[in-house]
């Protein structure tokens, strides 16, 4: 009878163990991939509603209203550079005032600081700050 349970907690010990082994080496992989994973940098584009801009390019002055409205409804918020390439701008849990700031600035051209990160074909900007890029004159 003792046999019963010492067989049942070496069977069940025996099932629990490659779990165990594959977190720990998947928990370890994770972690050396997130020490990779973001750089500090300031990056320019204009704030667009993700929504919007991927639905239907919209963008611009002439969006300015609608992108501000789907923003302050939740519409997620992205950098677009000069070059084409879209950021989705994340809040920082350490200070979410200038990710919030940002809110209002949608359609204009600013320049974001923040932690760039890439994961799955996605890349992000981990907001720490920002201010309004600077605008040449054009003749």
């Amino acid at each position: 009878m003792k046999s019963i349970p010492a067989l049942l907690a070496s069977v069940l010990l025996a099932l629990a163990a490659p779990r165990t082994m594959a977190d720990t080496a998947h928990g370890s992989h994770m972690g050396a991939h997130m020490e990779m994973a973001g750089t500090h940098k300031t990056i320019t584009g204009e704030v667009v509603d993700t929504g919007c801009y991927l639905g239907h390019g919209a963008r611009g002055e002439k969006h300015v209203s609608c992108a501000t409205k789907c923003i302050n409804q939740g519409m997620p918020m992205g950098l677009l550079t000069s070059s084409g390439a879209l950021y989705l701008l994340t809040l920082n849990h350490d200070n979410p005032d200038p990710y919030n700031s940002l809110k209002a600035m949608a359609g204009k051209t600013v320049s974001v600081t923040g932690t760039v990160m890439e994961r799955g074909g996605i890349k992000a900007i981990d907001v720490t700050q920002f201010k309004p890029a600077v605008q040449t004159a054009s003749k």
